[in-house]
């Protein structure tokens, strides 16, 4: 099943030369940022295909490194030789079982649009590797096809789906995720393509006791208070 799939991403690996960059891929950075990427952080991206997310988060870590791995030998051979001047930015064939960098932990994991084509049997063992190689501040950020419309896709389009393509439950999600050390911090459906909300995204933070807390600033809690209102009048 293994070398099917991966035989699959070495012919899709052409089909995403074409793409280059679009819409979903500069989404996905955005929301990245929004999550708290860093110039010095250290990324792991999974499933990064011919590394056209991955160039886009390593120019946005320059002081750090992003190391995308892929189960498709094609498209990490096309990976390597498209993105030669990034520095901070390498690359690796690998399916993450049995995946270890002794002493090396990451403080991005990174899953653009790769967790539904990965069979569910596989999730919980994969968040434990991800788990294995997390420090105290590590955010896991997951992005995939919102359930509902990949249901319709299946129904109504199945041409244009890839060798695996399954909808992927929050509740199922954020168990095996939540079952290795994280806890969910921000989940949002939203669109890209279409008007109906056709993407998701999650961001999972390390699980911690909160040690303190702050209480925000009255006037901004005034201010927002009187903006609720105003909105409800008009």
């Amino acid at each position: 099943m293994e070398q099917h799939v991966a035989q699959f991403y070495d012919e899709f690996a052409n089909n995403q030369i074409r793409i280059g960059v679009n819409s979903r891929h500069l989404s996905i950075i955005d929301k990245l940022v929004q999550a708290g990427l860093k110039p010095h952080h250290h990324v792991l991206e999974i499933g990064c295909g011919i590394g056209t997310v991955s160039h886009l988060i390593a120019k946005k870590t320059p002081k750090g490194s992003v190391l995308g791995v892929d189960i498709s030998p094609k498209s990490i051979d096309q990976a390597k030789k498209a993105w030669p001047t990034l520095t901070n930015l390498s690359f690796e064939v690998s399916d993450m079982k049995g995946f270890r960098k002794e002493g090396k932990t990451y403080d991005f994991v990174v899953l653009p649009d790769v967790l539904e084509h990965i069979p569910v049997s596989d999730h919980f063992s994969l968040f434990e590797t991800i788990s294995w190689h997390s420090n105290e501040n590590t955010i896991i950020f997951v992005h995939i096809p919102s359930p509902r419309f990949l249901e319709w896709l299946i129904e109504n389009e199945p041409k244009n789906l890839q060798v695996i393509d399954q909808p992927l439950e929050t509740s199922n999600l954020v168990k095996n995720v939540s079952s290795n050390g994280f806890y969910l911090e921000k989940m949002e459906t939203y669109s890209v393509y279409y008007k109906e909300k056709d993407y998701q995204y999650f961001v999972f933070k390390k699980e911690r006791p909160i040690t303190k807390i702050s209480h925000s600033n009255k006037w901004v809690i005034l201010l927002t208070r009187i903006w609720i209102r105003i909105k409800l009048i008009f």
